[in-house]
């Protein structure tokens, strides 16, 4: 069989009702009588509760009820929200209640919810709650809140550390005593956020008479949020439906499961009415997940060729005031640091911080964006020392291709060694070198430079593990009227998954493409997933998916070859047909076929016939798949004001086998945006005492059209031997690499001034300050 619609460009099934706004969000869901709910939030980073005083909410008009924690079930009133990835007996990892009990812990934490008649009153009432507190001194910056003596976080924790991780290889001490050179490097990486265009929204509504609990979510993660809620609730999980319906933007915040989560739907059986709840922005800059507040003291050795020997170092890592999905973003950024060079020996300290500010857990990159800076601004650093070319340094450090399968003596997040399966590290770099004109940049850096232009060129490299277990699963079933039923515990935050979905069904099971009907997100239409994170759905709902459509297309050929008298190896399947090859062609149609699969009422079926047309796979894979690129971007700097223009801007990317190449270059297209802003713009401002400070997108800058160049996208195809379809994992890549890239091509443009840069984000008053402590105004005035 021939593939007719995988790697083709197939426009997306998903955008014709997005683009006609004719989505369906959560806020869209038509709940007859609904109430709507606003949150009593905490002024402070931290304080204790001494009382709540509801008496004016309550009076009025409009107003429903006022709940606290002592009127939410048992199980949520005195449990926490459990922890995805638990780190055993530290009572420092933990997650927050679902509402606060007696102490608040960052400025935004959830209080008391209100429930009205519509929102405008419910905010009105919300302001009428009065809450006593205590404020207690906060932790706002990780290298104080570390330090002996500082405002603890939570009163019941001793010190604001929870956590130290050792992660290390070979024999760094002796590589360091016998090393050539010795680079080191002090880094930050900022904290900012995901800023989905739609923020988070929970909908639900409880029917007596079946006791079935139904919950609509702007999710990423259908299935782990029922999990979570029925342990909440302590209802039985089939008890208990949640969809995730058109949800405008996850990038790893809708991931986490979240204290309105469990409030809306407690509150909607307390009262017997559906309530809903929409998160407006500032809530969103206050309580939805963070990333990336990490500061790094590393240092690498090298021979006098400029080949690696060794890397060691530290990192802080702020965690906020909770641990929602335990260490895994640190735990990522530890290992990822050698990424695609060989890195004969390694060392890495990671010590993470709680502080009095929201809880920080992976946001698109998950880690690895500040990895790469880290291992990226010391490579760019070796070959200013030792007047290298920058491609050159990576080149000669770079894992070949015939090592492959290569290993790094280190432990991913998903339990298993860090082992790249094919991969062609090398090809990818010299693909966007090439496209890039990279060779020819000196003449023109030169030429501008005459005409009093700054221009610069950087590269960033990376690899980065996806396709994360446990696993997927997709259940294929042919319905009576010739449509192809899917359903899949996948979801779709605007990755085009129902269109990727479709093309592999489509070709496995042999129908027409418009005749598949996919239910993606909703825990009623199968009973596991897990969910969009970890750029892992290609590789696993698309693997399930052919695994189940090869299934359902072998059923087809049995029961079309018994009905037809042929050989099954005489029976062709396409446009929902199966044909036969011999005579006339005789066929049947999916619709007759689904038909006969339901037998006749009393009759036993042919022997060897069973019932339905369907199958349900579950697709599990062995570790992850790593994926790889190359990011090279030119810049101009005007140092009179610290603005930065991207010009050309080159990727190749690596994500294995391509379901639809359209839809990879807008996943790194898009995510080279995220990249951009988290080189240039993204920021989250915090006082002394934890107060945010930046909370609208007046005070939070976001990159703009302007700032997003269209990028030249090649894509290097090398399959992944993990999997049946030979993909890997492709949301995240144009992300990763692009700060290092970026902040690379900014020091290069500014390199007559000698300035260095060392952090992300880099604004232009970082910009203009580093160009005033190097003299430059003064060299400027001269000329």
């Amino acid at each position: 069989m021939g593939a007719k619609h995988f790697g083709a460009r197939v426009t997306r099934f998903e955008d014709p009702a997005l683009l006609a706004g004719r989505g369906r969000f959560t806020d869209d869901i038509p709940l007859p009588g609904a109430l709507n709910a606003c949150f009593v939030r905490s002024p402070h980073g931290h304080a204790k509760i001494r009382s709540i005083d509801t008496q004016a909410a309550l009076a009025l008009p409009g107003v429903h009820t006022v709940l606290t924690a002592a009127d939410m079930p048992e199980t949520m009133r005195t449990g926490r929200i459990p922890i995805i990835l638990p780190v055993a007996d530290n009572r420092a990892m933990r997650t927050q209640h679902c509402l606060a009990l007696d102490e608040v812990n960052y400025a935004g934490q959830a209080i008391a919810v209100v429930i009205a008649d519509n929102r405008h009153i419910a905010e009105d009432a919300a302001a009428m709650v009065l809450v006593d507190f205590e404020v207690l001194p906060a932790a706002s910056d990780a290298r104080d809140a570390v330090a002996p003596g500082a405002p603890l976080v939570h009163t019941d924790i001793p010190n604001n550390i929870a956590l130290v991780v050792p992660t290390a290889y070979g024999d760094v001490g002796g590589a360091f005593a016998r090393a050539t050179h010795v680079f080191e490097e002090k880094i930050w990486a900022h904290r900012g956020g995901g800023m989905a265009l739609e923020t988070r929204a929970v909908a639900a509504t409880h029917d007596p008479a079946t006791d079935l609990l139904t919950v609509w979510s702007s999710t990423q993660t259908p299935h782990l949020g029922r999990r979570t809620l029925a342990d909440l609730l302590a209802r039985d999980l089939e008890s208990i439906r949640v969809i995730a319906p058109d949800v405008g933007g996850g990038f790893g915040p809708k991931a986490p499961f979240y204290p309105e989560e469990a409030v809306i739907p407690a509150a909607a059986m307390k009262l017997g009415r559906p309530v809903r709840w929409f998160e407006d922005r500032r809530e969103h800059f206050m309580c939805a997940i963070q990333e990336r507040d990490q500061y790094w003291k590393v240092a690498v050795a090298v021979d006098a060729d400029g080949k690696l020997l060794a890397f060691r170092g530290s990192m802080l890592h702020d965690t906020g005031a909770f641990t929602p999905w335990g260490i895994v973003m640190p735990y990522i950024a530890a290992v990822t640091v050698p990424g695609p060079y060989m890195m004969p020996a390694y060392s890495l300290d990671v010590t993470v911080a709680l502080t009095n500010k929201v809880p920080t857990a992976p946001v698109r990159g998950a880690g690895r964006p500040q990895a790469v800076f880290v291992m990226e601004r010391l490579m760019d650093r070796i070959a200013r020392e030792l007047k290298l070319d920058r491609v050159e340094v990576r080149r000669r450090n770079m894992i070949k291709p015939e090592q492959m399968p290569y290993e790094i003596p280190l432990i991913f997040r998903d339990g298993k060694p860090i082992v790249y399966h094919g991969g062609d590290f090398p090809k990818s770099q010299n693909k966007a070198v090439e496209v890039s004109r990279y060779d020819t940049f000196p003449a023109r850096q030169a030429a501008a430079l005459a005409k009093g232009r700054y221009i610069g060129i950087g590269i960033g490299n990376y690899v980065e593990g996806t396709g994360l277990g446990p696993f997927e699963g997709v259940t294929i079933r042919v319905l009576t009227n010739g449509k192809v039923a899917v359903a899949t515990g996948a979801t779709n935050q605007g990755q085009g998954t129902r269109t990727t979905l479709s093309q592999i069904v489509a070709d496995q099971v042999g129908c027409r493409i418009e005749d598949i009907v996919m239910t993606i997100g909703d825990t009623g239409a199968i009973s596991q997933g897990v969910g969009g994170f970890a750029s892992r759905q290609a590789v696993n709902a698309g693997s399930s998916a052919l695994i189940a459509g090869n299934a359902v297309r072998k059923q087809i050929v049995a029961l079309a070859a018994r009905a037809l008298g042929a050989a099954e190896s005489d029976i062709d399947v396409e446009n929902s047909e199966a044909i036969g090859r011999g005579g006339n062609k005789p066929k049947l149609t999916f619709s007759e076929l689904a038909r006969m699969a339901q037998g006749v009422p009393g009759s036993a079926f042919p022997e060897g016939q069973g019932a339905g047309l369907e199958y349900t796979a579950f697709f599990g894979p062995p570790q992850a798949s790593y994926c790889n690129g190359t990011h090279v971007v030119e810049v101009e700097v005007d140092p009179m004001t610290g603005g930065v223009t991207l010009g050309n801007y080159t990727i190749a990317h690596d994500s294995g086998t391509i379901i639809n190449p359209m839809i990879v270059d807008g996943q790194v297209q898009g995510g080279t945006a995220h990249g951009i802003g988290n080189a240039l713009f993204e920021r989250m401002h915090y006082d002394a005492e934890a107060n945010p400070l930046t909370t609208t997108f007046q005070d939070y800058l976001m990159p703009t059209a302007p700032d997003v160049p269209g990028c030249r996208i090649i894509h290097v195809e090398t399959p992944n031997p993990l999997n049946p379809i030979g993909v890997k994992g492709a949301g995240e890549g144009g992300t990763i690499p692009a700060p290092a890239a970026i902040v690379a091509a900014i020091e290069h443009a500014l390199s007559p001034f000698g300035v260095h840069f060392a952090e992300m984000p880099l604004t232009p008053q970082r910009i203009v300050e580093a160009l005033r402590a190097a003299g430059a105004y003064e060299k400027l005035s001269a000329a």
